[in-house]
């Protein structure tokens, strides 16, 4: 393969310049396709039930950010607008600017990458082919691109195993609440009271339920609300023993202390499951490092001894 010199290198830049412009120019055409109604409505199902209502409230600079370059007409709507919205909750990312700053970081980041690495290869005479540095800058932008996600994700998991192992508690919390005579309404209200400095997401999460049920919106609708926001399957079954109990008419308390039970088992088995994958775990360390210094150690007498008689001989 050829190396590439100063003119190629110039020319691969201003075509990675020129297919940017041409996808900046018709990015807008196709954001205007969006129907209005339906991110209308797509943004009033997706409001929180905590958010702060303050028309006053200062914006953070990010959305300041976000709102100088659309009204320079570069929009920063996305097809899966409602997707990247579901997924940006899940990781506690509520703003209304929330999937509007994360297409901005994704699009810069698929920029910002494959543009250091052309400044650092003219800055550096690299001698890369013309093939390998197409290669070289598409996974860059790969990179840029997914890079988000994963972070998203990353804070999505971790949101959702705290939630995992705080939830045995607070089902506890609601079975006494319960069987000192509170309604299940009150209930959740008073357990995300007593949960704020313990376990604070389940705090919010149970304090968006209380806010829904106070502002008239059904039991059930709700819980599934609750369903959404937390994304946890454990929460999932909960939900499902509530409106079912309510529905059929029986106790509550009762199904509540079995599900209790099942819960605390289950969070010992996630504990033993760990405990047991650890001897796994540090055999791999064991094997790399402790395993050559010892059979170092243990061969080096029989290597002095033979250099010895080999040296007398």
């Amino acid at each position: 393969m050829t190396d590439v010199g100063p003119m190629q290198l110039l020319i691969l830049v201003l075509v990675f310049a020129a297919t940017i412009m041409v996808f900046m120019s018709v990015a807008p055409l196709f954001a205007n396709r969006i129907n209005l109604s339906a991110r209308l409505s797509a943004a009033q199902s997706s409001q929180p039930a905590n958010v702060r209502l303050r028309s006053g409230e200062a914006m953070s600079p990010w959305a300041k950010l976000v709102q100088a370059i659309e009204a320079r007409g570069i929009s920063l709507n996305d097809t899966k607008s409602e997707v990247i919205r579901e997924k940006l909750a899940l990781a506690n990312f509520h703003g209304p600017h929330a999937v509007r700053i994360f297409v901005l970081t994704r699009a810069v980041l698929t920029l910002l990458l494959p543009g250091i690495a052309l400044v650092t290869m003219f800055a550096s005479g690299s001698t890369m082919s013309a093939t390998d540095t197409y290669m070289y800058l598409t996974l860059l932008a790969a990179i840029g691109l997914y890079l988000p996600n994963f972070f998203v994700n990353n804070i999505a998991d971790k949101r959702k195993k705290d939630i995992l192992n705080g939830f045995p508690d607070t089902l506890d919390l609601l079975l006494v609440c319960v069987e000192a005579g509170l309604g299940i309404d009150a209930c959740f209200n008073r357990v995300g009271s007593e949960i704020t400095s313990s376990h604070p997401l389940l705090a919010e999460l149970f304090a968006g339920v209380s806010l829904e049920l106070r502002a008239g919106r059904s039991r059930e609708d709700a819980l599934r609300n609750l369903v959404r926001r937390s994304g946890v399957p454990q929460i999932a079954a909960f939900v499902t023993l509530i409106i079912q109990s309510d529905k059929l008419g029986s106790s509550i308390s009762q199904a509540l202390k079995a599900y209790a039970a099942e819960m605390r088992e289950g969070r010992r088995m996630r504990a033993e499951e760990k405990a047991h994958r650890l001897p796994v775990l540090l055999s791999v360390p064991l094997v790399a490092f402790m395993l050559p210094v010892m059979v170092g150690v243990l061969m080096l007498p029989a290597v002095l001894a033979m250099r010895a008689s080999a040296g007398s001989v």
